[in-house]
């Protein structure tokens, strides 16, 4: 056997590369040498995918506790349009409201607070209507603008809803700004909305930004270990070209 078939149908030899270490490769039948389908990764690369499959973990949670405490009633609260409100009356009911209040971890008492009522005018369609401080005050008491922390001292609520009476009062039929519900056949307009489009961005937009950043770390790593194995194969083929071309050369002088 002379020394080119000798490297080309041996089937195993170790082979020195040029930085003095030492390579051990077996084939078979004259094949050139094959690079391993799938080269073990660094702590650092088991780092980076943890962390991406972890992030995407996270964002799906984030989805999951936003869309159910923020964008489902978003979504089912009834849409509401922006118009022009003046005040025609503002009135504290004298029969108070029973609520509960807590004091500590086992102690609960009954309570009662002032219902302030105000009623507008809707300036586009000279509609008048009870008016709400936002959709959930609406939706817990639909005879109150709004409906205050329970506690003990009842001359407090009582001063707070008269601050709020007064300041209605002051408007003098002032139009100010106000929610109204065009499908909606109750006549009740809120002050303010608790969830806006900007409160949506924000539920969707940072657990999408998460979502990404995950996908896109674990597609780096991926493609970390694709180069790297392709490097590899590039590295064994010029090796054995260079131990080709040094067997010609071999042979030729003898």
């Amino acid at each position: 056997m002379n020394l080119l078939q000798y490297f080309l149908f041996s089937p195993s030899r170790t082979v020195f590369s040029a930085s003095g270490k030492s390579t051990y490769v077996h084939h078979n039948d004259g094949d050139l040498p094959d690079v391993h389908k799938k080269l073990p990764s660094s702590a650092g690369e088991d780092r980076a995918m943890l962390l991406g499959f972890a992030m995407m973990g996270f964002s799906v949670l984030m989805f999951f506790l936003l869309g159910t405490t923020i964008l489902k009633p978003f979504m089912l609260s009834t849409q509401r349009e922006e118009s022009n409100c003046t005040t025609i009356h503002t009135h504290i009911m004298d029969d108070w409201l029973d609520c509960v209040f807590t004091c500590g971890a086992d102690c609960r008492g009954q309570g009662k607070y002032p219902c302030l009522q105000v009623l507008v005018n809707l300036t586009h369609s000279g509609q008048k209507a009870l008016l709400h401080y936002n959709e959930e005050a609406a939706q817990i008491n639909s005879e109150c603008f709004y409906t205050p922390k329970c506690h003990r001292d009842g001359n407090d609520l009582l001063n707070s809803a008269r601050d709020i009476k007064e300041f209605f009062d002051h408007k003098n039929g002032t139009p100010f700004s106000c929610f109204y519900s065009p499908d909606s056949q109750s006549e009740d307009v809120v002050l303010t909305k608790k969830y806006d489009q900007m409160v949506i961005f924000h539920c969707l937009f940072w657990p999408s930004l998460t979502l990404v950043g995950g996908i896109l770390i674990i597609g780096m790593v991926r493609l970390t270990q694709h180069l790297s194995l392709l490097c590899e194969k590039h590295s064994l083929q010029s090796e054995m070209s260079v131990m080709l071309q040094t067997a010609k050369l071999k042979k030729s002088r003898h």
